[in-house]
């Protein structure tokens, strides 16, 4: 008899033949087990009927254990689910001690997240973790969907680089220079031209350069891939290995840049709405029971569903950083002194205040563009009036920036002029500055972190918690 997934099983009609597999997530009185097989937040019932399965199995039978189940689908008679499946067979799979059990997140009680990531490697059996990773999967699967739909074309950007898309440093160097004797050269250097590449390399920040390239023959394209970070930073925000969405589309200024963000988020939350009702719903109601725990001042203001309708019914409003200051030099919090962070023309937006211009003074999704020149990257369009450039951030209600994007400096003397200026080896992008010197054309493109979008999507405050095994200083367990 085939195996029916259990989301299926919940939905079908009674039948005399049923066969469903998974595991043990409780089992009470020795009579009524709950089997989930991580289709579906919901398990489903197994009722063990008197004298009708052996005493020796029933024995194996406990949380964690692996079960096939034979039986008739019938309508329930408890409360809490529709149908339930009368065993006539049942086969162990695979056993799980309880004594065993007793010590892990497999004990059905509520723990904690820091007890969750301890055990990474079993933490997908919870029905968080369930509703986290399926969304995740939905969210992978409207990313591809949306650009293809769209005559984007994926390109697979490289993991090992010889180049610093961000300029920034903080890299994860690659090597195979034997560590216990590492070659240096005359002037007292690590000598990597001994090295595998020969040359110095390292794990990838971004998929972006490369991305233009193939921009400005395909015409438009789109990286999805890891990327990597040796930042030294140990919060709920960052980690040193995340995925990365990147478009790139050639002939697009900065209007275009921004439209093509907002479109692309509203399709993907509108995915999410349509597609993960049951993990939304239950992530929701895991939100609410957390929020009443928590004094009224740090309750969310919209519940995780009403934040997602919030994106997709919603005009993001589009205004300059120099707009943005000025509304928050004008804002009761900056005349309160209640803002931590400086707010002036030159200094970097921290996310109370870019929460605050999507919470309290619009109330809806917004995008900033023309930022100063100081404080982004290189490869951002200079404005005309010598101190912006094209670039543009979208802000989300409860995490503030979610897409980071520019139009990308395409004229040649300019790019040469801000390599310069950031103390870039012009050896180092040649490739990329070629592109300048064969049919130049203005071009876009931005960045979503994947982990981000998923927090976002999911309710999650922690980024630890919305990639499978996360990747942290001292941290690189399973």
């Amino acid at each position: 008899m085939p195996r029916i997934k259990i989301k299926e099983a919940l939905e079908l009609q009674p039948t005399p033949n049923i066969n469903v597999k998974g595991w043990v997530r409780a089992f009470r009185s020795n009579r009524f087990i709950a089997l989930n097989d991580g289709s579906y937040i919901h398990s489903i019932q197994i009722v063990l009927e008197d004298e009708k399965i052996p005493e020796e199995i029933v024995r194996k039978i406990s949380i964690g254990a692996a079960l096939s189940v034979k039986g008739a689908l019938v309508e329930s008679l408890g409360k809490g689910q529709k149908v339930e499946v009368l065993a006539e067979e049942i086969e162990v799979l695979g056993e799980a001690n309880p004594e065993e059990v007793q010590k892990t997140i497999l004990q059905p009680k509520k723990h904690s997240l820091e007890k969750l990531r301890e055990q990474a490697h079993l933490r997908f059996r919870t029905n968080l973790f369930g509703a986290v990773f399926r969304i995740r999967h939905a969210m992978a699967f409207a990313i591809h969907n949306y650009f293809n739909k769209n005559g984007f074309y994926y390109l697979h950007t490289p993991i090992i680089t010889g180049s610093d898309a961000e300029g920034a440093g903080e890299m994860f160097k690659v090597t195979n220079l034997p560590l216990e004797n590492i070659p240096f050269n005359e002037e007292g250097k690590v000598d990597y031209s001994k090295d595998f590449f020969g040359k110095e390399t390292n794990l990838t920040v971004s998929g972006q350069l490369e991305a233009e390239l193939g921009a400005m023959a395909l015409g438009q394209v789109y990286t999805f891939g890891p990327t990597f970070r040796a930042e030294n930073s140990n919060t709920s925000r960052h980690l040193a290995e995340f995925w990365m969405i990147e478009p790139e589309v050639a002939f697009a200024d900065l209007n275009d840049d921004m439209a093509l963000s907002e479109d692309f988020m509203k399709y993907l939350i509108r995915y999410a709405l349509e597609n993960c009702k049951d993990d939304l719903a239950f992530l929701m109601q895991r939100e609410l029971n957390e929020d009443k725990q928590k004094p009224k001042a740090q309750r969310n203001e919209m519940n995780l569903i009403e934040r997602l309708e919030f994106i997709v019914t919603n005009d993001f409003e589009r205004i300059s950083y120099t707009e943005a200051i000025e509304l928050l030099q004008r804002s009761k919090p900056y005349k309160k002194n209640k803002f931590k962070f400086p707010v002036e023309w030159g200094v970097d937006l921290a996310s109370e205040h870019e929460r605050f211009l999507v919470e309290k003074q619009f109330k809806k999704p917004v995008i900033i563009y023309d930022y100063p020149k100081e404080i982004k990257a290189f490869y951002m369009r200079n404005n005309d009036d010598g101190k912006t450039v094209a670039a543009m951030d979208v802000l989300f209600p409860g995490i503030g920036e979610i897409i980071g994007g520019s139009q990308r400096e395409e004229r040649l003397d300019v790019l040469k002029e801000k390599i310069k200026d950031f103390n870039i080896e012009e050896e180092h992008v040649w490739w990329y500055l070629d592109t300048r010197k064969f049919g130049t054309a203005p071009h876009a493109g931005f960045g979503l972190g994947f982990e981000r979008l998923i927090m976002f999507v999911t309710g999650m405050t922690n980024i630890r918690d919305v990639i499978p095994f996360p990747r942290t200083p001292k941290n690189a367990e399973f």
